[in-house]
């Protein structure tokens, strides 16, 4: 009997998972793991907690069978290996700076006991590094990349297999984090969560196909940048922890009535830009945490105590706009933001608060659900000017006008700012012009958006000198 390992990392399900059935290819029974590595897990953030969620409910699909080890992989990784007689561990391939580092060294450590680590697929439809120019050269701006990557195709999902012979010796392992902790979001409880923060395979591709049964698909390019409407898919969660791979998601697309429709296409392009977000960081790792692009570099920042009252104010959601602080609080109770949020949210520090990005894109990182590093960072340097298809610095979003353009009625405000539930209709986006707006307790603007606009264009104007 030959034995291989499948160590499960951002790949947390069981069907289209090329490394699984690479894993069956090598070895009559298969050792599943999960490593708690304790440079990855923190108790205390809303993605540890999910992270846990999702490999709990690995686990029960699994029937107890999933082994469970703590401590750094280079060591856990071998040890397991030698334990169970494995002369192959499989992986999906990893395309962030951190995970290719582990692995390097995992499979150094490995190879010394004649051992080795096999890489098969990538969390993406097309894997980082894949789609270049007909040079040979990776893509810097988005529109040509999705081209190329269109014309580049995806593959169909990876077929389940017929059987899984899961190793059935004795392996111990360590228990997971109690199932307290077990929640997607960081905050209130009072509120209903949403559906796609369900964890695991199961519910996520309920949540999937329930989004293309309801008509989702057909209106989404009219609908998705309303966040008071449930217009999105959430898939982002499930993307995030391999609950759900690109590539069944583009199957189903194809496949479906409304397959070609533009709701279709404007889906498959957010996909995209997810990928292509992975591909800037998987040639760039340094732009994980360094502007991509150094035009700015010379930009103005504020800092110093004044400036970090300004940035407890709108981590906590209290700048005094409205649709700002309706989006910071909604990632403070579910760990998830809408999409336009984020952009407005961003908007507002980047250029109101002239706040350097990774500021906000750590406390991003901190709190959402689906925080990743390729789309976090690069969406914040996008928005900031210095990324890819960079919003030029001039582009300062309105927070008022993005209210009352994406949330017309007032409705999503309201939901997330109680102090201004009173105020009805659109009026709630400018509680200054209401003669009760302040009346319960709402915070008046911690800044003059049209004074910040000017004081960006000059700070833009001074670094381009």
């Amino acid at each position: 009997m030959t034995v291989s390992v499948l160590w499960f990392r951002r790949d947390l399900r069981l069907s289209d998972h090329p490394a699984l059935l690479a894993a069956l290819d090598a070895g009559t029974s298969v050792v599943p793991v999960f490593v708690l590595d304790p440079r990855l897990i923190d108790v205390d953030r809303p993605r540890t907690r999910r992270l846990v969620a999702s490999v709990r409910a690995l686990a029960a699909e699994l029937e107890g069978r999933l082994v469970v080890r703590a401590g750094d992989p280079v060591e856990v990784i071998p040890a397991l290996a030698h334990e169970v007689g494995a002369e192959t561990v499989h992986v999906t391939r990893e395309t962030t700076p951190f995970g290719r580092r582990r692995d390097a060294a995992v499979d150094a450590a490995l190879g010394r006991d004649g051992r080795r680590l096999v890489a098969t697929g990538t969390p993406y439809a097309a894997g980082p590094g894949v789609v270049v120019t007909r040079a040979g050269a990776p893509y810097r701006v988005f529109t040509p990349f999705a081209r190329a990557w269109r014309q580049h195709g995806s593959p169909l999902p990876a077929m389940p297999p017929l059987r899984i012979p899961w190793f059935a010796g004795d392996v111990g392992g360590v228990a997971l984090p109690a199932a307290s902790a077990d929640q997607g979001g960081p905050g209130d409880r009072d509120r209903a969560r949403p559906d796609g923060d369900a964890a695991g395979e199961v519910p996520a591709r309920r949540r999937w196909l329930d989004f293309l049964a309801d008509g989702g698909l057909g209106h989404y390019d009219r609908d998705r940048d309303r966040p008071d409407l449930d217009a999105t898919s959430r898939m982002s969660i499930p993307l995030k922890y391999g609950e759900i791979h690109p590539r069944t998601l583009l199957a189903d697309i194809a496949a479906h009535p409304e397959g070609r429709s533009d709701g279709a296409a404007t889906f498959v392009t957010e996909l995209i830009w997810r990928e292509f977000y992975a591909d800037v960081l998987w040639h760039r790792p340094d732009s994980a945490w360094q502007d991509l692009r150094p035009e700015l570099s010379r930009m103005a920042h504020d800092s110093g105590t004044a400036t970090d009252r300004l940035v407890s104010a709108w981590r906590e959601g209290r700048t005094g706009y409205p649709i700002v602080d309706a989006g910071m609080r909604q990632l403070l109770a579910e760990g998830w933001m809408h999409n336009r949020l984020r952009m407005v949210t961003a908007s507002f520090l980047t250029k109101d608060l002239h706040v350097w990005w990774p500021v906000g894109a750590r406390h991003f990182l901190d709190h959402l659900v689906d925080g990743d590093l390729a789309s976090n960072n690069h969406g914040w340097q996008w928005v900031a000017g210095t990324g890819t298809d960079a919003a030029p610095y001039f582009r300062v979003l309105n927070p008022i006008r993005q209210a009352h353009r994406f949330d017309p009625l007032g409705d999503y405000v309201r939901r997330w700012v109680p102090e201004l539930a009173h105020v009805e209709g659109a009026a709630v986006h400018e509680p200054w012009n209401d003669p009760n707006g302040y009346g319960h307790g709402y915070p008046t603007r911690i800044v003059d958006h049209d004074d910040e606009r000017r004081e960006a264009l000059m700070r833009y104007e001074l670094a381009r000198r």
